[in-house]
């Protein structure tokens, strides 16, 4: 910022030494440079891809709802990137719930359409009723029955419980840790929240979470 300030100045004011004048604009270079750097800062924060912080979670907030939000020691770039393709996630069908619940918590849920032959079986159909996963009902319209795993996550490094590890339980190094305080681990909320996201309209599901 110094040097771009004094290539303002016509050269022949001044002499190859300039010590009053470089200590005066280095005061102005440094004021300059941190708007500068602001501005830059104001500017990625406009854009999802680049916003960072707070204002991602900002973003999140508008963009979301709230239906997505940070989980516990999650970096922006883990984050940034769970929101934008939860921005272009397909809605609105099967096939969607079953994406969705893919990506978050690595295991393919189990669906049940009691409408579907698919599902159900019939007459010259997977071989007769109730070969395919159950009975059909006309008696529930736009209803379906999933089964959402949650994912195979690791313990973190050192939890434990009674008589195991170096310590008592709840005692150093070892200690009780809920499931939602491990970073990084899926919660049943965020699951709900995840099918309720990409549900077809006026439909149900009625969901049961396993491991």
């Amino acid at each position: 910022m110094l040097a771009r300030l004094k290539m303002t100045l016509p050269a022949r004011w001044f002499s190859d030494t300039t010590p009053v004048l470089d200590a005066l604009l280095t005061g102005l270079a440094r004021a300059w440079s941190g708007l500068y750097s602001l501005l830059g800062y104001v500017q990625a924060q406009t854009r999802v891809a680049s916003a960072s912080g707070i204002f991602l979670d900002i973003a999140s907030e508008d963009y979301l709802g709230g239906s997505l939000p940070r989980r516990p020691g999650e970096g922006d770039a883990a984050y940034s990137a769970r929101v934008r393709n939860n921005l272009v996630r397909p809605r609105g069908t099967r096939a969607g719930v079953v994406q969705a619940l893919t990506e978050l918590t690595g295991r393919e849920p189990v669906i049940f359409e009691p409408l579907n032959a698919l599902d159900t079986g019939g007459y010259n159909v997977n071989a007769g009723y109730n070969t395919s996963g159950g009975y059909g009902s006309l008696d529930l319209p736009y209803q379906f029955f999933l089964t959402a795993y949650r994912p195979n996550n690791a313990p973190i490094s050192n939890a434990g419980g009674y008589s195991v590890g170096p310590g008592g339980y709840n005692d150093a190094p070892m200690f009780y840790a809920a499931v939602s305080e491990f970073a990084g681990t899926i919660s049943d909320a965020e699951i709900y929240a995840t099918v309720a996201a990409v549900l077809p309209t006026s439909s149900i599901a009625w969901t049961n979470i396993s491991n």
